[in-house]
């Protein structure tokens, strides 16, 4: 199971991807302040910022474009007001060329991470441009989508490790935050004690592989797909924080006030593609792999049935309140003075877009099983029934929650406990080893010797 070597980032489709951004450039510097209409006056072009390799924005960007659904929307309103309209989408590695543009007057809706969410308020307010959270994507309440990796072959099994190490991460992102945060929960002054180097997720990860940096911090799809690959282990869980973290939709203002419909449209949208992740997960997963050039293992790990990430365009409470808590991280980096953080939320167009909008229910996650050649998974009660269904099948992937966090991980990359006729996954060693410390007679078993004992 996931032995074959893949490309860091194998674009199947980028010849596809990359002409319409080329052509698009123009059509997005005119839209400029006047909400995206043509000299015409009949035709709007709206231009949408998002990451396609950040995949729990998908029902916002990658799936939302594949589905057409802001499309349909667009059209049916077109109809009763008379009006055309063009959807433009540019797609980026990380939120801040989305902001640069937002703020440039050259993007109305972008979707980006937390932390890239309060970096695009302040910037918005400061440059005369504002802009408003109005939806969130992807999020998990205990901050699993953020993780620290290390090579394989490392000698690194604790946070404490990286004392004097150099760690790669994306600074202003919600990975480097969690970074921040868990190094300080660990005793290490994250400005002192370690060397953090800025880079963009590809070139860290590149330089994890060559072993110019002792760990890369990052956010999803980034750890996963090192994984996944075998080119990484992870040293620290994001949800060891148990702090919310998620990505979100902001629109500048300027436009929400003049195409109020459009936004609307764009909202509808988002949760229909939403509602159809939520039915089809494994088809979503497949189509969000063929515009990315992802696995779609990777994918369906994030935005799985048991996916490390929840799908809900609701501004949650809770998410709001981690907002705030974020603000402090980033006015110590130098990155905002300050953010009015109940100024920048505005819910008031997803009530208005989405008026019936309910909070999906909570549930324990569950270990899953994806099968070669099957478009369904299923999903166990137990790490230990899942062992069982391993042995001997055609496994294309299998996932565990982690014990304690309830994180997802890939069965095979997981650290698994005996503990007398039980079996406990663990997403690091490190969790694996303070279980084991505290259960007399658990123990560390290999994979292989885990399917093979449930057996």
């Amino acid at each position: 199971m996931y032995r074959g070597r893949l490309p860091l980032l194998h674009h199947r489709r980028a010849g596809r991807l990359a002409l319409p951004l080329a052509l698009v450039l123009p059509l997005a510097t005119a839209c400029g302040t006047d909400a995206g209409s043509s000299s015409d006056g009949r035709t709007v072009t709206v231009t949408v910022g998002y990451q396609s390799k950040t995949i729990n924005t998908v029902t916002a960007g990658t799936l939302l474009r594949s589905l057409g659904y802001f499309e349909e929307e667009l059209k049916a309103g077109g109809r009763k007001d008379g009006v055309s309209y063009r959807v433009v989408w540019q797609d980026y590695a990380t939120g801040a060329p989305i902001t640069a543009q937002m703020t440039a007057g050259k993007i109305d809706i972008g979707s980006m991470g937390d932390f890239p969410l309060l970096i695009n308020a302040a910037r918005g307010k400061q440059l005369k441009e504002p802009t408003r959270l109005v939806a969130v994507t992807g999020y998990n309440l205990r901050g699993g989508l953020n993780t620290v990796v290390t090579d394989p072959g490392s000698p690194l099994r604790t946070l404490t490790d990286l004392k004097g190490r150099k760690v790669s991460t994306s600074v202003g992102s919600a990975a480097d935050g969690t970074l921040v945060r868990a190094l300080r929960r660990a005793g290490i002054d994250p400005a002192k004690d370690v060397s953090k180097l800025n880079q963009q997720p590809s070139v860290g990860a590149s330089a994890l592989a060559a072993g110019s940096v002792d760990a890369l911090s990052q956010f999803v799809a980034w750890p996963g797909l090192l994984a996944f690959q075998g080119k990484a282990t992870a040293l620290y869980d994001g949800a060891e924080l148990n702090l919310p973290t998620f990505h979100g939709v902001t629109v500048r203002e300027k436009f929400a006030r003049q195409r109020p419909a459009v936004l609307d449209a764009f909202l509808r949208a988002q949760n229909r593609a939403t509602d159809h992740l939520r039915k089809h997960p494994v088809a979503a997963a497949e189509s969000v792999a063929e515009e990315t050039g992802l696995p779609a293992e990777v994918v369906y790990l994030y935005n799985g049935a048991q996916g490390i990430a929840t799908f809900d365009p609701a501004l949650r409470p809770e998410l709001v309140a981690a907002l705030k808590e974020d603000v402090p991280v980033l006015k110590e980096a130098g990155l905002v003075t300050d953010v009015d953080v109940d100024a920048f939320v505005d819910t008031a167009p997803l009530g208005r877009a989405v008026p019936d909008l309910a909070y999906p229910k909570a549930t324990a996650p569950k270990a899953e099983l994806w099968l070669r050649g099957q478009s369904s998974t299923r999903s166990f009660d137990s790490p230990a029934a899942l062992l069982k269904a391993v042995k001997g099948a055609s496994v294309r992937a299998a996932y565990v929650p982690d014990a304690v966090t309830g994180t997802l991980w890939f069965a095979d990359r997981a650290v698994w406990v005996a503990d007398g006729a039980e079996w406990r996954a663990f997403v690091t060693r490190s969790g694996a080893e303070r279980y084991v410390s505290g259960h007399a007679g658990s123990r560390i078993v290999p994979y292989a010797d885990a399917v093979r004992l449930a057996s």
